[in-house]
């Protein structure tokens, strides 16, 4: 059985030989407790072309300490040192629960040894005055040794400082000043593993690799396109070269985070399934809005597959906005409103429903096609498809694509506000939701070139968007109050509650609807060309 904790750390580099300095001086350190010298003994596992390195993910078989066995790490934010820390049992091969978890990056691929650290660890526990853990300290002479074919060899030592379980970061700070006085300073490496593949690389032409090979998150070699999609990434305000570039960087970004929701929807974390979802549609989106500047013989099979895709996760996502949204009415109603066991049978519904769609998304991401799916998407960015008008400025390029998606939008609009309330109408409005919903990802795609303008506009869509949503939220909480208040009925209970709430859904589209000519103005075309630049 895995176990799951949220790793706080930070490392840094000391001299050889080096001890911890004086710690009890520390504000809110009332003891510091001497534990001994620990000998760990940890293997690291990666594919490979190390893609759970070119990923930031750790995967090791540790023995040694009080936490023997496997710990995977997934990065929560590196820059802060912060890590889901997944833990299972020592075992001679990888647990399937860790697997599982690494399967968006590894694949088809084979987990091998690729690095032995082992390391003396010289640590030490930081008490405040209930002898509560603040934190652990320690100094590890660490020893590594390579094991994928390789025989290189390095040693250093590090100073190593985590948080304790619900501790205030703040004692980080105040331990980090002590250290950096008695000479410590912040290691480079995030990790141990990062450092020893560094340290151990094998010589390329006689000469020592100063740096590890730059990677995607699927391991392969960077190419152009990557190092343009880098430059995006970390610089601020300023778009690539060419309309082209941009598109690609916007897509690399998508599929990335595609992977790496991967495995924090295996775990069921909040919004997790949400997010990969809208990372997928922002991906199909781009592919289609962006279709001038990509060779649709290329990309339209792939937006098919990202549709699948989007589809299977919206079963989980769907049912539990539903959940909530029902819950959320019958919490707001008087208890002498409640007729009949309203609470249960709403709880027996949205469990069966939920369980069967969390069987069903994990087995979707266990999938050949899912995994194939992944291969595609790193072939399409690793030789974009990119056609001559891709070639265009940005500023020039990007808002027709913008205008262009808010053109569709507007003739939907248009023919949903001309048709009578009724299921034809609940339709044409819910196709609006989605042409609305891709020209706020067209703005959104844009920020990095185009700046406020595109921000401005994507604002101006994501508010006709909510609207459209609601709407579209109350048809089909409709539809599941109906479905709820005949099983009512047929249990023998009172349905009283449930056509309460359908009265109210019933009412809040049609709030939607009225309101929809108002926003619908304020996105008004002469607004959005001004927005634009256009």
């Amino acid at each position: 059985m895995a176990e799951t904790k949220r790793e706080i750390e930070r490392k840094y580099d000391v001299g050889a030989g080096a001890a911890l300095p004086d710690l009890s001086g520390v504000a809110g350190v009332e003891d510091v407790v001497d534990r001994g010298v620990v000998e760990l003994d940890a293997v690291y596992w990666d594919t490979p072309d190390q893609r759970l390195a070119a990923g930031s993910v750790t995967l090791r078989r540790r023995t040694g300490g009080d936490d023997a066995g496997w710990h995977l790490k997934l990065p929560v934010s590196l820059a802060e040192g912060v890590r889901d820390e997944i833990h299972a049992p020592l075992s001679d091969t990888v647990p399937r629960a860790l697997s599982g978890l690494v399967r968006s990056r590894v694949r088809e691929a084979e987990l091998v040894p690729v690095v032995r650290l082992r390391s003396a660890r010289n640590l030490c526990h930081l008490l405040d005055a209930e002898g509560t853990l603040l934190a652990e300290v320690s100094i590890d002479g660490v020893r590594a040794e390579r094991l994928d074919g390789g025989t290189g060899t390095a040693e250093w030592s590090e100073a190593e400082v985590e948080l304790a379980d619900g501790g205030d970061p703040a004692i980080l700070d105040k331990i980090e000043k002590k250290l950096k006085k008695a000479g410590a300073r912040r290691s480079s490496s995030p990790s141990k593993l990062a450092r020893a593949l560094a340290e151990t690389a094998p010589k390329q032409n006689g000469t020592e690799r100063a740096e590890p090979e730059t990677a995607t998150r699927s391991g392969k070699k960077a190419g152009k396109s990557e190092a343009v999609a880098h430059v995006v990434r970390e610089t601020v305000g300023e778009g690539p070269g060419t309309a082209g570039d941009h598109v690609v960087a916007y897509l690399r970004a998508q599929r990335d985070a595609i992977v790496s929701l991967d495995p924090a929807v295996r775990r069921d974390l909040p919004d997790s399934v949400h997010q990969m979802r809208v990372a997928t549609r922002r991906m199909r989106s781009a592919l289609k809005s962006y279709r001038k500047f990509l060779d649709r013989t290329v990309t339209d099979p792939v937006g098919d597959e990202l549709k699948w895709l989007a589809g299977e996760l919206g079963v989980d996502r769907d049912q539990e906005v539903l959940a909530e949204r029902l819950t959320t009415r019958i919490d707001a109603l008087p208890r002498t409103l409640l007729l009949g066991p309203v609470r249960g049978r709403l709880r027996i519904w949205s469990v069966a429903r939920r369980a069967g769609s969390r069987r069903r998304t994990v087995a979707v991401l266990d999938s050949k096609r899912y995994l194939a799916l992944l291969d595609t998407l790193d072939a399409l960015l690793a030789a974009p498809p990119l056609r001559p008008a891709a070639s265009a400025p940005p500023a020039k390029a990007l808002p027709k694509a913008a205008l262009k998606d808010y053109a569709r939008l507007a003739a939907r609009v248009e023919h949903a506000l001309e048709l009578p309330p009724g299921k034809q109408r609940d339709v044409a409005l819910h196709d609006a939701r989605k042409a609305a919903k891709r020209a706020r990802y067209t703005g959104e795609s844009a920020v990095p070139a185009l700046g406020k303008p595109a921000k401005r506009f994507a604002k101006r869509m994501k508010a006709v968007q909510s609207v459209l949503g609601d709407h579209q939220d109350s048809v089909v909480a409709r539809e599941a109050l109906r479905a709820l208040a005949i099983q009512a009925h047929l249990a023998g209970e009172s349905a009283f509650t449930w056509g309460l709430l359908y009265g109210q859904e019933e009412a809040a589209g049609a709030d939607r609807e009225r309101e929809l000519p108002e926003v619908w103005a304020e996105a008004s075309r002469a607004k959005v060309r001004a927005a634009l630049g256009g």
